[in-house]
């Protein structure tokens, strides 16, 4: 198995923070943000690599930071080849991108590169393996459905299937939220590209591919407790600053 970062945005909300710097190398307490998700996944022994897809604006501040890293998984850092804003392929357009490039032999484990949360991902994983082979996709309940128009919002079956899945909904049908932590089996990478394919379809936010694959099939979703944080803004990473993970 192979685990993709996404960290490729540009993160234009965390300005001034981001405009010259990479929100997922942003500090945490002593370590940077992506250093927190690195260690989850270090903890899976059937991940063998992970992969970091970035931009060419910030290319540079994560090979600086991989020098110094200490891994003991192979850690391939990938640019995406854009620069800017206007020419961003999208967290879509980016899995794809990194697919294409050769990974797509393996089934492969997707997380945000803003992604903080407690607990390990075993269980997850073990999950994810029982709904073979089918994607499977992290969920975390909010409790405040005001909040969860901010989010991609699930609703879930007594099975744990997606029978709902709304991107930023004006009215939230539960405060079920997606966390954008992805397992997609190799079979299912292709799907990938038949949803980039049609022209019409989003390239941007997870939700709108996860929205359209589970209409096609079963897609189903794991419910983490304890804390999450999506650190999309000044407000949420001020808030994650000051907490132990």
């Amino acid at each position: 198995m192979k685990a993709l970062i996404l960290a490729a945005g540009y993160a234009t909300r965390l300005y001034p923070l981001t405009k010259d710097y990479p929100k997922s190398l942003l500090a945490i307490g002593r370590r940077p943000i992506i250093e927190y998700i690195i260690d989850k996944l270090q903890a899976q022994e059937q991940i063998d690599e992970i992969i970091v897809v970035t931009n060419g604006k910030f290319i540079r501040c994560f090979r600086e930071w991989k020098r110094s890293l200490k891994i003991k998984k192979r850690l391939t850092l990938i640019d995406d080849l854009t620069m800017d804003l206007d020419d961003r392929r999208g967290a879509i357009g980016d899995i794809d991108f990194v697919i294409r490039k050769k990974y797509n032999k393996d089934d492969l484990l997707v997380i945000g590169g803003d992604n903080l949360f407690d607990g390990g991902l075993k269980v997850f994983l073990n999950f994810a393996k029982s709904k073979k082979p089918h994607p499977v996709i992290g969920v975390f309940n909010i409790k405040n459905k005001l909040e969860a128009r901010q989010y991609g919002v699930v609703k879930l079956d007594k099975n744990k299937r997606i029978v709902d899945f709304a991107e930023k909904p004006k009215a939230p049908k539960t405060s079920l939220v997606a966390m954008c932590l992805y397992y997609f089996p190799k079979g299912k990478l292709k799907l990938i590209r038949e949803y980039l394919s049609n022209r019409n379809n989003k390239n941007d936010a997870t939700g709108f591919y996860i929205d359209w694959v589970s209409k096609k099939e079963a897609v189903y979703g794991f419910i983490f407790d304890g804390r999450w944080y999506d650190i999309g803004h000044h407000k949420s990473y001020n808030e994650a600053k000051g907490k132990i993970f």
